[in-house]
């Protein structure tokens, strides 16, 4: 057999999380509502109605395209795509052909092993998504409420070479996504959907062979499974004699099947025009600096940034930077905390991770804010408190809203550093254990750690374990 790569080129709609869709002041998500109740004259396509553009779907738009490195086209235009379906009411879609919101572009994939690919983005534009169908008890039904959501189509060049790297584009761009706040980016929702182009060739050859588009792939694992199954169906047909042929292909999640739905449809057939009943889009020079401005350092910039900043391995740097909000938490703790930034980090990825995920809430969800927390690590590192204090204060303060300090003195949390009390628990532990006391200073010096144990279960983990230590060896060397 041939040595075989696979070629892969995705197609991406991202529902941006605008309040009205694209065109009209129908709410944009109407995931939770029954069929055809989010439409109106616009978005049903009714005749006579004309579209009034979305202001904030052109401004995120535009930002997503600056997020992608791509180019902000200061002049853009809306197109009609013709084509005849039960879910477009219309007969056409608006969308964006020759002259769209942004230019070129690309997206730095960090691999598992390290390696950064780069894939490069082949069209990035506006456009209105269409209906959905479904079929019941053999009847196909159409809904409209998603007609008119405002969407942004991004195409990548054909730099994807397994279904590996093809979910990791997806995963690394849903978190961009939601770094820059432009989408929710949800695939159960239909936030994020994506369609794959696949093709094959032998290693090393240069040439575009004939290529299938699959659709309905609705998880990043579908995407994973469905581009292997199509690989390996071509390699086989074409191994055997056979040609691939340019089909559209349906998924099946359930049986992990690829089956025909139809011959795959080129730009001509769908016979854009512009659109007459829309003005184009100018964005100022100031409008483009504003939006530009407007970005955020982005996840990989601030990975890097969170290693020779703060000294972070690679590992935790990738986790603290996975979600924004989680980032923005670890730099205003660190930037309240007095030690070293990887303590802060250790008890983000335990402690608070955890809590995250029994409450089900994002970091800047919690009440427990970063000044919060620093003021309890800086507690326990002045001797104030016990690590286990520490742990059952983020609890207390999400619950109370208290600050720590407050909590530890109305509760009486804090440690016993007082010699006098400490003095008086450990005479009582050492006139409880004269056998110990004796083997101890005979030389089994390893009994320290027992003693301390016991003070601690006296004081209910009260004492201050290194004056403890201390005034424990004064005592039995005495």
């Amino acid at each position: 057999m041939k040595d075989y790569e696979v070629v892969i080129g995705l197609e991406t709609h991202i529902q941006l999380n605008t309040r009205t869709k694209i065109f009209c002041s129908c709410k944009a998500d109407s995931w939770e509502d029954e069929a055809n109740t989010n439409i109106c004259p616009v978005c049903s396509g009714l005749p006579g109605t004309l579209p009034v553009l979305n202001a904030e779907a052109v401004q995120k738009g535009a930002l997503l395209a600056a997020a992608m490195h791509a180019e902000v086209n200061p002049l853009s235009r809306f197109d009609r795509k013709n084509y005849f379906y039960p879910d477009l009411p219309k007969g056409y879609q608006i969308t964006q052909f020759d002259e769209p919101i942004g230019k070129g572009g690309y997206l730095d994939l960090k691999m598992a092993d390290g390696t950064k690919k780069r894939v490069r983005i082949h069209k990035l534009h506006l456009e209105e998504d269409a209906g959905k169908t479904k079929i019941e008890h053999g009847t196909r039904l159409v809904d409209f409420n998603r007609c008119g959501v405002p969407l942004i189509e991004m195409v990548t060049e054909p730099d994807l070479r397994s279904g590996e790297e093809a979910a990791q584009y997806l995963i690394q761009l849903r978190q961009l996504l939601r770094w820059i706040g432009v989408s929710e980016a949800d695939m159960e929702r239909g936030h994020l959907r994506c369609d794959a182009n696949v093709s094959i060739r032998e290693r090393g050859s240069q040439v575009l062979n004939t290529k299938t588009e699959i659709k309905n792939v609705n998880s990043i694992d579908s995407v994973r499974q469905a581009i292997g199954e199509e690989a390996k169906r071509q390699i086989e047909l074409v191994e055997s004699g056979g040609k691939v042929e340019s089909y559209t292909l349906d998924w099946d999640a359930d049986r992990n099947k690829l089956s025909l739905m139809r011959s795959k449809e080129t730009e001509a057939d769908y016979r854009y025009f512009r659109d007459p009943d829309l003005l184009p889009v100018k964005l100022s020079r100031e409008e483009i600096a504003g939006i530009m401005a407007a970005l955020p350092e982005l996840p990989l910039e601030r990975q890097a940034r969170f290693v020779t900043e703060y000294g972070l391995s690679e590992y935790d740097a990738d986790i603290l930077t996975n979600e924004r909000s989680l980032s923005d938490y670890y730099e205003a703790a660190v930037g309240a905390y007095t030690g070293e930034p990887k303590a802060v980090a250790n008890w983000m990825m335990n402690d608070l991770s955890r809590m995250l995920n029994d409450l089900g809430k994002t970091a800047d969800q919690l009440v427990l804010g970063p000044k919060a927390l620093a003021e309890i690590i800086q507690m326990i590192d002045d001797g104030k408190i016990n690590a286990a204090t520490g742990k059952s204060l983020l609890k207390k303060v999400e619950e109370s809203g208290s600050r720590p300090a407050e909590i530890v003195e109305k509760e009486g949390l804090g440690l016993i550093a007082d010699s006098d009390a400490l003095r008086a628990q450990i005479e009582a532990v050492l006139a409880d254990a004269p056998d110990e006391v004796a083997n101890f200073k005979a030389g089994k010096e390893s009994l320290l750690g027992w003693f301390v144990g016991q003070v601690m279960r006296r004081t209910g983990g009260k004492a201050d374990p290194k004056r403890t230590r201390e005034l424990l060896l004064e005592m039995l060397r005495k």
